[in-house]
Protein backbone atom coordinates (compact mmCIF):
# COMPACT_ATOMS: atom_id res chain seq x y z
CA UNK A 1 0.00 0.00 0.00
CA UNK A 2 1.36 3.41 0.49
CA UNK A 3 4.64 3.89 1.77
CA UNK A 4 5.44 5.96 4.57
CA UNK A 5 8.66 7.72 5.28
CA UNK A 6 11.32 5.44 6.95
CA UNK A 7 13.88 3.27 5.94
CA UNK A 8 11.60 0.01 7.32
CA UNK A 9 7.61 0.20 5.85
CA UNK A 10 5.01 -1.80 5.85
CA UNK A 11 2.31 -2.32 3.06
CA UNK A 12 -1.11 -2.19 5.16
CA UNK A 13 -4.21 -3.63 2.95
CA UNK A 14 -6.25 -1.30 4.78
CA UNK A 15 -9.56 0.10 3.11
CA UNK A 16 -9.52 3.15 4.96
CA UNK A 17 -7.19 6.41 5.57
CA UNK A 18 -3.37 5.94 6.07
CA UNK A 19 -2.00 8.41 8.41
CA UNK A 20 1.81 9.56 8.44
CA UNK A 21 3.39 7.84 11.19
CA UNK A 22 6.90 9.47 11.96
CA UNK A 23 8.79 7.35 14.83
CA UNK A 24 6.95 3.57 14.00
CA UNK A 25 9.20 1.16 11.85
CA UNK A 26 6.17 0.45 9.79
CA UNK A 27 4.56 1.44 6.29
CA UNK A 28 1.34 1.81 5.85
CA UNK A 29 -0.87 2.43 2.77
CA UNK A 30 -2.46 5.50 2.35
CA UNK A 31 0.76 6.98 3.86
CA UNK A 32 4.31 8.00 3.31
CA UNK A 33 7.24 8.79 5.70
CA UNK A 34 10.30 8.37 4.55
CA UNK A 35 12.68 7.61 7.61
CA UNK A 36 10.29 4.88 9.43
CA UNK A 37 7.22 4.11 8.07
CA UNK A 38 4.13 2.10 7.73
CA UNK A 39 2.50 0.98 4.33
CA UNK A 40 -0.80 -0.50 5.28
CA UNK A 41 -3.84 -1.63 3.11
CA UNK A 42 -6.40 0.53 3.49
CA UNK A 43 -10.21 -0.30 4.21
CA UNK A 44 -13.08 -0.13 1.86
CA UNK A 45 -13.70 2.91 0.56
CA UNK A 46 -16.81 5.02 1.10
CA UNK A 47 -17.04 4.87 -3.10
CA UNK A 48 -15.24 3.16 -5.96
CA UNK A 49 -12.42 5.29 -7.32
CA UNK A 50 -11.39 4.17 -10.55
CA UNK A 51 -7.56 4.33 -9.73
CA UNK A 52 -5.00 6.66 -11.56
CA UNK A 53 -3.22 5.48 -14.76
CA UNK A 54 0.43 6.40 -13.40
CA UNK A 55 2.57 3.46 -13.21
CA UNK A 56 4.69 1.74 -10.82
CA UNK A 57 8.02 3.21 -10.64
CA UNK A 58 11.15 1.24 -9.52
CA UNK A 59 13.19 2.61 -6.82
CA UNK A 60 16.72 0.20 -6.83
CA UNK A 61 15.42 -2.04 -4.16
CA UNK A 62 15.25 -5.91 -4.76
CA UNK A 63 12.44 -8.03 -4.85
CA UNK A 64 11.72 -11.89 -5.02
CA UNK A 65 14.29 -13.74 -6.46
CA UNK A 66 12.34 -16.53 -8.19
CA UNK A 67 10.23 -18.82 -5.99
CA UNK A 68 8.38 -17.64 -2.62
CA UNK A 69 8.11 -19.76 0.36
CA UNK A 70 5.42 -18.81 2.24
CA UNK A 71 4.56 -19.84 5.99
CA UNK A 72 0.96 -19.48 7.52
CA UNK A 73 0.87 -18.84 11.21
CA UNK A 74 -2.28 -19.32 12.47
CA UNK A 75 -2.18 -17.58 16.11
CA UNK A 76 -5.54 -18.65 17.83
CA UNK A 77 -5.29 -18.52 21.97
CA UNK A 78 -7.52 -21.17 23.48
CA UNK A 79 -11.27 -19.86 24.03
CA UNK A 80 -10.51 -17.59 20.73
CA UNK A 81 -12.91 -17.77 17.82
CA UNK A 82 -12.45 -18.58 13.92
CA UNK A 83 -14.82 -20.13 11.30
CA UNK A 84 -14.37 -24.12 11.09
CA UNK A 85 -13.45 -23.52 7.93
CA UNK A 86 -11.03 -20.93 8.03
CA UNK A 87 -7.38 -22.21 8.17
CA UNK A 88 -8.26 -24.80 5.86
CA UNK A 89 -9.18 -22.35 2.97
CA UNK A 90 -6.38 -19.85 3.42
CA UNK A 91 -3.72 -23.05 3.21
CA UNK A 92 -5.67 -24.33 -0.10
CA UNK A 93 -5.37 -20.48 -1.41
CA UNK A 94 -1.24 -20.69 -0.63
CA UNK A 95 -1.38 -24.43 -2.43
CA UNK A 96 -2.97 -22.73 -5.35
CA UNK A 97 -1.67 -18.92 -5.71
CA UNK A 98 1.71 -19.77 -6.98
CA UNK A 99 0.91 -20.56 -10.62
CA UNK A 100 -1.99 -18.27 -11.38
CA UNK A 101 -2.11 -15.89 -14.01
CA UNK A 102 -2.71 -13.15 -11.17
CA UNK A 103 0.57 -14.03 -9.70
CA UNK A 104 2.22 -14.10 -13.29
CA UNK A 105 1.12 -10.74 -13.06
CA UNK A 106 4.36 -9.82 -10.71
CA UNK A 107 7.12 -10.91 -13.42
CA UNK A 108 7.24 -7.59 -14.96
CA UNK A 109 8.32 -6.30 -11.81
CA UNK A 110 12.04 -7.02 -11.98
CA UNK A 111 14.91 -5.72 -9.62
CA UNK A 112 18.55 -4.06 -10.98
CA UNK A 113 19.79 -8.01 -11.11
CA UNK A 114 16.41 -9.22 -13.47
CA UNK A 115 14.90 -11.12 -10.46
CA UNK A 116 11.38 -11.04 -10.40
CA UNK A 117 8.70 -13.09 -8.44
CA UNK A 118 7.98 -16.28 -10.83
CA UNK A 119 5.92 -18.72 -8.23
CA UNK A 120 4.90 -19.00 -4.88
CA UNK A 121 4.72 -22.72 -2.54
CA UNK A 122 3.25 -23.24 0.81
CA UNK A 123 6.31 -24.12 2.77
CA UNK A 124 5.09 -24.97 6.55
CA UNK A 125 1.83 -23.94 8.68
CA UNK A 126 2.12 -23.18 12.66
CA UNK A 127 -0.92 -23.18 14.82
CA UNK A 128 0.05 -21.51 18.19
CA UNK A 129 -2.84 -21.67 21.15
CA UNK A 130 -0.51 -19.22 23.40
CA UNK A 131 -2.41 -16.22 24.65
CA UNK A 132 -1.97 -12.59 23.45
CA UNK A 133 0.08 -10.34 25.46
CA UNK A 134 -2.17 -7.73 24.98
CA UNK A 135 -5.37 -6.79 22.53
CA UNK A 136 -4.74 -4.42 20.58
CA UNK A 137 -1.11 -6.06 19.53
CA UNK A 138 1.44 -3.87 19.10
CA UNK A 139 3.22 -4.72 15.49
CA UNK A 140 6.51 -5.31 18.05
CA UNK A 141 4.72 -8.28 19.72
CA UNK A 142 4.00 -9.47 15.96
CA UNK A 143 7.68 -9.66 15.41
CA UNK A 144 8.29 -11.14 18.40
CA UNK A 145 5.55 -13.98 17.30
CA UNK A 146 7.07 -14.32 14.07
CA UNK A 147 10.70 -14.89 16.13
CA UNK A 148 9.19 -17.42 18.03
CA UNK A 149 7.36 -19.23 15.09
CA UNK A 150 10.29 -19.48 12.98
CA UNK A 151 12.13 -21.01 16.39
CA UNK A 152 9.59 -23.68 17.19
CA UNK A 153 9.62 -24.64 13.56
CA UNK A 154 13.32 -24.45 12.30
CA UNK A 155 12.44 -21.90 9.76
CA UNK A 156 14.57 -19.61 8.60
CA UNK A 157 14.61 -16.06 6.99
CA UNK A 158 15.44 -14.95 3.30
CA UNK A 159 14.48 -12.83 0.73
CA UNK A 160 12.58 -15.89 -0.65
CA UNK A 161 10.59 -16.80 2.41
CA UNK A 162 7.48 -14.48 3.75
CA UNK A 163 5.59 -15.53 7.10
CA UNK A 164 1.80 -14.43 7.37
CA UNK A 165 0.23 -13.97 10.76
CA UNK A 166 -3.08 -14.41 10.91
CA UNK A 167 -5.21 -13.52 14.47
CA UNK A 168 -8.21 -14.42 15.27
CA UNK A 169 -12.18 -12.29 15.36
CA UNK A 170 -11.83 -9.17 17.59
CA UNK A 171 -7.92 -9.33 18.47
CA UNK A 172 -6.99 -5.60 16.65
CA UNK A 173 -3.74 -4.31 16.12
CA UNK A 174 -2.53 -0.80 16.31
CA UNK A 175 0.40 1.23 14.84
CA UNK A 176 -0.06 3.54 17.02
CA UNK A 177 -2.92 5.07 18.99
CA UNK A 178 -5.08 5.95 16.06
CA UNK A 179 -4.07 3.72 13.13
CA UNK A 180 -5.78 0.61 14.36
CA UNK A 181 -6.91 -2.52 12.36
CA UNK A 182 -10.42 -2.58 10.66
CA UNK A 183 -10.56 1.29 11.32
CA UNK A 184 -7.58 2.25 9.41
CA UNK A 185 -6.53 -0.56 7.73
CA UNK A 186 -6.87 -4.60 6.87
CA UNK A 187 -3.52 -5.96 6.43
CA UNK A 188 0.30 -5.14 5.95
CA UNK A 189 3.83 -6.34 5.34
CA UNK A 190 6.54 -5.17 6.72
CA UNK A 191 10.08 -6.51 7.78
CA UNK A 192 12.59 -6.73 10.65
CA UNK A 193 16.07 -7.82 11.47
CA UNK A 194 18.39 -9.23 8.71
CA UNK A 195 15.50 -9.69 6.77
CA UNK A 196 12.63 -11.19 7.55
CA UNK A 197 9.71 -10.24 5.70
CA UNK A 198 6.41 -10.61 7.44
CA UNK A 199 3.00 -9.85 6.70
CA UNK A 200 0.02 -9.46 9.44
CA UNK A 201 -3.47 -10.37 8.40
CA UNK A 202 -6.26 -9.41 10.97
CA UNK A 203 -9.51 -11.69 11.31
CA UNK A 204 -11.71 -9.49 8.82
CA UNK A 205 -14.75 -11.04 9.78
CA UNK A 206 -14.35 -8.60 13.28
CA UNK A 207 -15.48 -5.88 11.05
CA UNK A 208 -16.82 -7.17 7.32
CA UNK A 209 -18.14 -3.81 6.67
CA UNK A 210 -14.65 -2.46 6.65
CA UNK A 211 -12.58 -5.47 5.26
CA UNK A 212 -15.26 -7.98 3.45
CA UNK A 213 -15.81 -9.39 0.09
CA UNK A 214 -18.71 -8.43 -1.78
CA UNK A 215 -18.95 -12.51 -2.58
CA UNK A 216 -18.05 -15.87 -0.76
CA UNK A 217 -17.30 -18.55 -2.84
CA UNK A 218 -16.36 -20.78 -0.44
CA UNK A 219 -19.44 -20.25 2.02
CA UNK A 220 -16.99 -18.61 4.78
CA UNK A 221 -17.42 -15.04 3.97
CA UNK A 222 -14.56 -14.66 7.07
CA UNK A 223 -12.30 -16.86 5.22
CA UNK A 224 -12.61 -15.45 1.59
CA UNK A 225 -12.49 -11.77 3.14
CA UNK A 226 -9.29 -12.49 4.44
CA UNK A 227 -7.82 -14.31 1.47
CA UNK A 228 -8.85 -11.05 -0.39
CA UNK A 229 -6.54 -9.39 1.76
CA UNK A 230 -3.43 -12.19 2.14
CA UNK A 231 -3.64 -11.92 -1.99
CA UNK A 232 -3.29 -8.10 -2.17
CA UNK A 233 -0.66 -8.23 0.58
CA UNK A 234 1.28 -11.40 -0.78
CA UNK A 235 1.83 -9.58 -4.34
CA UNK A 236 3.30 -6.53 -2.98
CA UNK A 237 5.56 -8.59 -0.53
CA UNK A 238 7.03 -10.16 -3.66
CA UNK A 239 7.54 -6.65 -6.02
CA UNK A 240 8.55 -4.68 -2.76
CA UNK A 241 9.23 -6.53 0.21
CA UNK A 242 12.15 -4.47 1.64
CA UNK A 243 9.52 -1.15 0.82
CA UNK A 244 12.37 -0.07 -1.34
CA UNK A 245 11.33 -1.47 -5.08
CA UNK A 246 8.05 -1.14 -6.83
CA UNK A 247 5.62 1.59 -5.77
CA UNK A 248 4.28 4.78 -7.99
CA UNK A 249 4.89 8.60 -6.59
CA UNK A 250 2.16 8.73 -4.28
CA UNK A 251 3.66 5.21 -2.50
CA UNK A 252 1.09 2.83 -3.83
CA UNK A 253 2.60 -0.33 -4.27
CA UNK A 254 0.73 -2.96 -7.06
CA UNK A 255 -2.32 -4.12 -4.57
CA UNK A 256 -2.60 -0.38 -3.38
CA UNK A 257 -3.51 1.04 -6.91
CA UNK A 258 -6.32 -1.53 -7.22
CA UNK A 259 -7.82 -1.38 -3.79
CA UNK A 260 -11.15 -3.82 -3.17
CA UNK A 261 -11.14 -3.56 -7.11
CA UNK A 262 -12.81 -7.07 -8.22
CA UNK A 263 -13.33 -8.78 -11.57
CA UNK A 264 -16.60 -10.10 -12.52
CA UNK A 265 -18.23 -12.78 -10.25
CA UNK A 266 -18.54 -15.92 -12.24
CA UNK A 267 -20.34 -19.31 -12.04
CA UNK A 268 -18.27 -19.99 -9.11
CA UNK A 269 -19.41 -17.14 -7.00
CA UNK A 270 -16.02 -15.35 -7.54
CA UNK A 271 -13.70 -13.65 -10.10
CA UNK A 272 -11.05 -16.21 -10.39
CA UNK A 273 -10.45 -19.53 -10.54
CA UNK A 274 -6.97 -20.86 -8.80
CA UNK A 275 -5.94 -25.18 -9.74
CA UNK A 276 -9.91 -25.36 -10.16
CA UNK A 277 -10.55 -24.46 -7.06
CA UNK A 278 -12.99 -20.44 -6.53
CA UNK A 279 -11.76 -16.98 -5.00
CA UNK A 280 -12.70 -13.24 -5.03
CA UNK A 281 -9.75 -11.20 -5.01
CA UNK A 282 -8.94 -7.72 -5.70
CA UNK A 283 -6.97 -7.03 -8.89
CA UNK A 284 -3.47 -6.26 -8.89
CA UNK A 285 -1.52 -3.06 -11.17
CA UNK A 286 -0.28 -4.13 -14.66
CA UNK A 287 2.52 -1.73 -15.65
CA UNK A 288 2.19 -3.26 -19.02
CA UNK A 289 -1.30 -2.10 -19.24
CA UNK A 290 -1.58 0.38 -17.41
CA UNK A 291 -4.45 -0.31 -15.41
CA UNK A 292 -5.77 -3.28 -12.87
CA UNK A 293 -6.14 -6.84 -13.89
CA UNK A 294 -6.40 -10.43 -12.65
CA UNK A 295 -4.04 -12.04 -15.42
CA UNK A 296 -0.59 -10.91 -16.00
CA UNK A 297 1.62 -10.26 -19.07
Amino acid sequence: MKKCNGSVLISLLACALLAMVAATPLHVSAATTPAMGVHAAKTKPMKRVQPAASNLLYHGGPVVGSTTHTFAIFWEPVGTFVSPTYNSLITRYFHDIGGSKLYHNDIQYRDSGGHFAKNSVFSGTFVDTAPYPANPLSDTQIQAEVSHAKSVNGWTSSIDSAFFVFTARNENICLTPSLCSFTAFCGYHNFFGSGTIYVVLPYTGTSLAGCGTPATPNHDIDADSTINITSHEQNESATDPFLSAWFDLTGNEIGDRCNFVFGRILASGGDVVFNGHPYIVQKEWDNTKSRCVLAGP
